[in-house]
């Protein structure tokens, strides 16, 4: 496990040499990203560049959740993982991946599906969620559990050439579900498989919830807090989407105590 004492060496000042340039980070900085926890759910398109950053980036130890394998049409979007992977366990294929980058970090592997029982249990074990998953289901699953957990997440979504991404912080804002509601029905939004997905896309929203994960252990104001980014890769357009603060849904009510 991370050593929440652990110092910079003198490889550590090398490796993070642009880190520690810059005056919000530093080695004070350095060092708290080294003694993080964040955890990864989802390995494809959003979860491939969140986990590739966040190692690089020094965040100490990462948790990944994945319960599915390599397949080849997974290899346009989802850079963890190749050819040689084909068949093989999301998690293991990831594991390969990140460790060629940084061999000394911590990284736990969780190759199961998240679910209500389990969810909890590995979910308070971090400081800060990437919820990267690809169906209604999962994402609401994951707001839900963080927000009863008081763990903060970054949520993000994409198809074909569109993206939007938001931070959710218990107590400090509305969370996905105050947001977009209920799940919809089946049939009602296509899934990826049916619409596709331009390979760049995730990896522009997997680098900013990376972003988001390093700037809240840092405690770097600016978090996507209240408003919804979106991504609009065909008109290389940005919009921000202002979100009313109030927590109205049955899970996010005040003090984060769920109604039900």
């Amino acid at each position: 496990m991370n050593d929440k004492d652990r110092q910079l060496s003198d490889a550590d000042r090398e490796l993070y040499s642009r880190h520690i340039a810059i005056p919000e980070i530093g080695e004070e900085g350095q060092r708290k990203l080294l003694r993080s926890r964040v955890l990864v759910i989802g390995l494809g398109g959003l979860g491939s560049p969140a986990l590739f950053y966040l190692t690089a980036c020094g965040i100490g130890e990462i948790g990944i959740v994945d319960s599915d394998r390599v397949e080849l049409s997974n290899l346009n979007r989802q850079i963890l993982h190749g050819h040689p992977d084909l068949g093989d366990g999301k998690t293991d294929s990831a594991r390969r991946r990140v460790e060629a980058l940084r061999p000394d970090m911590y990284l736990e592997q969780f190759p199961l599906r998240l679910d209500e029982n389990n969810g909890p249990d590995i979910v308070r074990m971090y400081d800060f969620i990437i919820e990267a998953t690809d169906n209604f289901e999962s994402k609401f699953l994951v707001n839900d559990i963080c927000v009863r957990e008081g763990k903060p997440f970054s949520h993000a979504g994409i198809l074909g050439m569109y993206g939007q991404t938001m931070t959710v912080v218990p107590g400090q804002g509305p969370c996905y579900r105050c947001v977009f509601g209920e799940k919809p029905p089946p049939g009602r939004v296509k899934t990826t498989a049916e619409a596709g997905v331009l390979g760049t896309v995730p990896g522009v929203l997997g680098a900013i919830q990376a972003t988001e994960a390093i700037k809240y252990v840092l405690g770097v104001n600016g978090l996507l807090v209240s408003r919804l980014l979106t991504y609009n890769a065909a008109n290389m357009i940005f919009r921000e989407v202002k979100l009313p603060p109030e927590k109205r849904c049955d899970v996010c009510a005040p003090q984060g105590q769920a109604k039900r």
